[in-house]
């Protein structure tokens, strides 16, 4: 018989704009709805709530929703790129859902419907 594995997966929304800088200069700021996938696993055999998950993730996202990625302290000199920013969430992510006793399996950040950047990790 296999093992069954069981995971939470949650998505989020914030608005952020973006400037790519290229080796000639820098790219025209845009704005995207940034799609935010997170699956998750819990570390314990209780039951997660959506709702605590949620305001864990809104926590990290209200405070950088609205705002020009570039102006932010960590992309001063570190490149806005779809890649960056997926890691960069990565790390606003998981101090947040370990009050949750949850552990993050897999990122995935979207800047488009059709541009999107994973992170796995495993237990």
């Amino acid at each position: 018989m296999s093992q069954l594995n069981f995971s939470y997966r949650i998505k989020s929304y914030f608005n952020a704009s973006h400037a790519i800088r290229w080796e000639n200069g820098t790219g025209q700021k845009h704005m995207h709805t940034w799609e935010v996938v997170c699956e998750l696993s819990s570390q314990s055999k209780q039951t997660v709530i959506f709702s605590d998950i949620e305001k864990a993730l809104n926590g990290v996202f209200e405070n950088i929703s609205g705002t020009f990625l570039n102006t932010l302290d960590d992309f001063k000199e570190l490149n806005p790129t779809v890649e960056n920013v997926t890691l960069w969430l990565y790390h606003l992510i998981i101090p947040a859902l370990n009050q949750l006793d949850v552990h993050l399996t897999r990122l995935e950040v979207s800047e488009s419907p059709t541009r999107t950047y994973c992170i796995t990790s495993s237990n």
